[in-house]
């Protein structure tokens, strides 16, 4: 009875150990278990993927590369290679296959070391997103456990998910999606059988038998994943055949980050990470929806290379890239890889080429196999730099040995192709830079944003970062003021000679206008038509500094403005994305917006972490804003904008050049797109001689416009209630009369419209012929 007692306890005492341990074991198991109470929580590192608003792939930020999808966005046929590969019980079992495992450990055993794991889908999962991958008996035991445990919380179909996202499929490639464009360039939805079957087999090791790499073991793998696919009766023999002699294309669909939109790609991403934070940004699979326009955004980067590239020519030729003794030649031209068939007449393709003989009508080149001639005329522009005159200034080049000389390496151009000889033009890449950004002033929306000539060669931004004197492209706001405080359109000022003194510095400053020139008395309108210095600091003087920074203020630029008269004819420095904000009250008529880039935000399971909202504000009345509007179309009518009138619509715009052309800006809008153009040197310096705000920015403005303009319908600014339009005589400010030479129709605010008529002749003083002067004027 004794030893039966003894007996009895210590068969407790082993139990109470062995319930401890396995308790014990169970519960240091499953502290590691992530939150998977829903599929949700399942949170692996994604793509962030950056969208144009017509829902094209602007790019992708991620440290690894991997999309989320959901089952029904995966092919049926991806599903049952992978379970036919790895775990065909997947569907039966509780997260671990017990066959499956003493399986596995009578092979180890006869092996002497673990050689087959046994692990389902369940129990891969966990190894990949808790455990090391240390083969040991203590980490199998712990991923038995854990396996268990996630079946409890997640169903078949979740569990599935999580395995087809999270599992490295080789090459870069994190999940099926992603996998499925790198192999094959389409979505994992339209996967075939073939390719299918060829992707289920690169879990085992996916570099061994990565197809890009290892063709002939890729294709090995699958004839196995497509054997257990027979083996297991869910595919038919017909369908093995077929899909084992299935001819596989590999075609990875590409990468379009940075290759279209780059700028604007990049400024997206700093947005973003001062949003969420990097860690967010590159792990997250954020959604991210912008408001880029890729037809804008190529429109806006050919025009602003376009331009650039005629600024650099008006400066005369920098001379060849580089110079080669004939010893080099053959070296040089063995290292061009040229495919003839990819040369395109007319295409204006850049090539380096390298010059080996020189006549006054020509130069003759060669590049890889091929040979060109480049003909005088196309080095006309070649001249020697002089930035002190002008193109037009200095004879065109018209003897090609003045510029080239054998041995030379120069940029060409592909113009057409006669017999065997490649006709080229003569090419240079400017070193002057520029930016163009494009916004839709009713949204805010930001079209088009390209901050320099060359994203790969330079990253800065001049769109956002670059702070330049905008010159005369400062005035509007200026005149905004003048508006507000009495001034009207038909309002006199003296144009003439200003000295100032300044006693701090003991220094004088006499400012001019450009032309060098003075004009007397002037009117309102023409002094901010033809862009008059002396008239706008004169007005300025009249209604006060402080007025004119405060309404720069309200306008959203945030810039130190000392209280210099200088201030009022753009020396303060702003950036283009600055300058264009504030016109966005001019174009809306009163209240300016705040320009943004992203229009919404999503996580990787589609809930909106973010939603733009409008910003805007109050700045100007809606019939200063007006008038202001009103006198930069007449800016583009008569004045330095002339170039816009090529667009055949309403425009309202303003030029805008500092001292010895350093920086040159076009600011022009229509009711439904404004769009800013600046052009100048990193390190300021002067452009050249009539290098203006008229030629060296607004041909960039035109060219871009004209490609993006036949989206718009024809639409002018509508007037608002209290503005009267009167014939006004540009040489008194009064009503015009039958005898005035310089008549103008100008608005008006109601009330500050001249009453007197001008210059009116004796025969028409009668009180009947003054109405129906009136009536004419009006």
């Amino acid at each position: 009875m004794k030893s039966l007692k003894i007996f009895i306890i210590i068969s407790l005492i082993l139990l109470f150990i062995g319930i401890s341990g396995i308790l014990f074991i169970y519960f240091w198991a499953q502290k590691d278990l992530p939150n998977f109470k829903k599929i949700t929580d399942y949170n692996p590192p994604l793509v962030t993927t950056v969208y144009t608003k017509n829902g094209h792939v602007l790019g992708y930020f991620y440290k690894e590369k991997r999309f989320l999808v959901s089952l029904k966005e995966i092919s049926p046929w991806v599903i049952k290679s992978f379970l036919a590969a790895e775990d065909s019980h997947f569907y039966e079992h509780e997260g671990v296959d017990i066959v499956g495992i003493i399986r596995a450990a009578i092979k180890n055993i006869e092996a002497g070391t673990i050689v087959q794991g046994g692990s389902t889908i369940t129990q891969q999962i966990i190894k990949s997103l808790l455990l090391s991958p240390e083969r040991s008996y203590k980490r199998k035991l712990k991923e038995i456990i854990l396996a268990y445990r996630l079946e409890k919380y997640l169903n078949k179909n979740e569990i599935l998910t999580i395995y087809l996202n999270q599992i490295y499929l080789g090459h870069g490639a994190y999940g099926i999606e992603a996998a499925a464009r790198t192999y094959f360039g389409k979505h994992a939805k339209d996967l075939n059988l073939a390719e299918a079957a060829m992707l289920a087999g690169l879990p085992k090791a996916p570099s061994k038998y990565n197809p890009y790499n290892h063709f002939e073991l890729a294709k090995k793998r699958q004839r196995y994943v497509l054997k257990r696919l027979k083996e297991l009766k869910w595919i038919s023999k017909k369908q093995y055949d077929e899909a084992l002699n299935y001819h596989l294309i590999l075609k990875s669909s590409g990468d379009p980050s940075w290759q279209q939109g780059a700028y604007y790609l990049e400024e997206v991403r700093r947005w973003l990470i001062n949003k969420f934070g990097e860690e967010k940004v590159y792990k997250g699979g954020l959604i991210v929806q912008t408001c880029a326009d890729l037809e804008h955004l190529n429109a806006a980067k050919n025009a602003l290379r376009k331009g650039l590239i005629a600024s650099t020519k008006r400066r005369g030729f920098r001379g060849p890239l580089k110079h080669l003794s004939p010893t080099e030649y053959s070296n040089f031209l063995s290292k061009q890889i040229i495919q003839p068939e990819l040369l395109i007449p007319q295409s204006g393709e850049w090539l380096k080429v390298l010059v080996i003989k020189v006549k006054p009508k020509g130069a003759w080149v060669k590049f890889g196999q091929e040979q060109g001639f480049i003909p005088v005329e196309s080095m006309a522009w070649a001249r020697t730099p002089d930035i002190s005159k002008a193109p037009e200034d200095v004879p065109r080049i018209k003897d090609a040995t003045k510029v080239l000389k054998a041995g030379d390496i120069v940029y060409a151009s592909i113009q057409e192709k006669k017999d065997n000889l490649w006709i080229l033009s003569l090419e240079q890449e400017p070193e002057v830079e520029g930016a163009i950004f494009s916004l839709d002033p009713r949204t805010g929306e930001v079209l088009a944003l390209v901050g320099g000539y060359d994203f790969f060669k330079s990253q800065f931004n001049r769109v956002t970062q670059a702070k330049r004197q905008p010159g005369s492209a400062f005035k509007p706001i200026v005149y905004s003021v003048a508006i507000d405080k009495g001034f009207t359109p038909a309002s006199i000022i003296l144009d003439a000679p200003i000295v100032y003194e300044d006693k701090t510095t003991n220094s004088t400053w006499k400012p001019e206008n450009f032309e060098g020139i003075f004009f007397g008395p002037t009117l309102l309108r023409t002094a901010l038509v033809k862009s008059r210095n002396l008239v706008t600091i004169r007005i300025a003087s009249k209604i006060g500094i402080k007025n004119i920074i405060k309404r720069a203020k309200l306008l959203g630029i945030e810039e130190n403005f000392p209280s210099d008269l200088s201030i009022c004819l753009g020396s303060v420095p702003v950036t283009p994305w600055e300058l264009c904000r504030a016109y966005t009250a001019f174009a809306r008529l009163g209240t300016y917006i705040e320009p943004y880039l992203v229009k919404e935000v999503k996580n990787s399971w589609g809930d909106i972490l973010y939603q733009v909202t409008p910003q805007i504000k109050e700045a100007l009345s809606p019939d200063t804003a007006y008038i202001i509007t009103y006198l930069l179309q007449q800016v583009v009518k008569y004045g330095t904008g002339w170039r816009a009138k090529v667009l055949k619509r309403p425009v309202a715009g303003k030029t805008g050049t500092t001292n010895n052309e350093q920086d040159a800006w076009f600011i022009g809008f229509t009711p439904y797109l404004l769009t800013g153009v600046y052009v100048g040197f990193d390190q300021v310096k002067p452009m050249g001689k009539y290098e203006t705000g008229s030629r060296a920015a607004s041909p960039i403005w035109v060219n871009y416009r004209l490609a993006v303009e036949p989206n718009y319908p024809i639409q002018d600014f509508p007037k608002p209630d209290n503005i009267v339009m009167l014939k006004i005589d540009g040489q008194t400010g009064k009503l015009a009369s039958p005898i005035s030479k310089e008549v103008y129709l100008l608005p008006f605010k109601k009330g500050t419209e001249p009453k007197e008529i001008s210059n009116i002749p004796d025969e028409f003083n009668s009180n009947q012929n003054k109405e129906n002067i009136l009536k004419n004027i009006f």
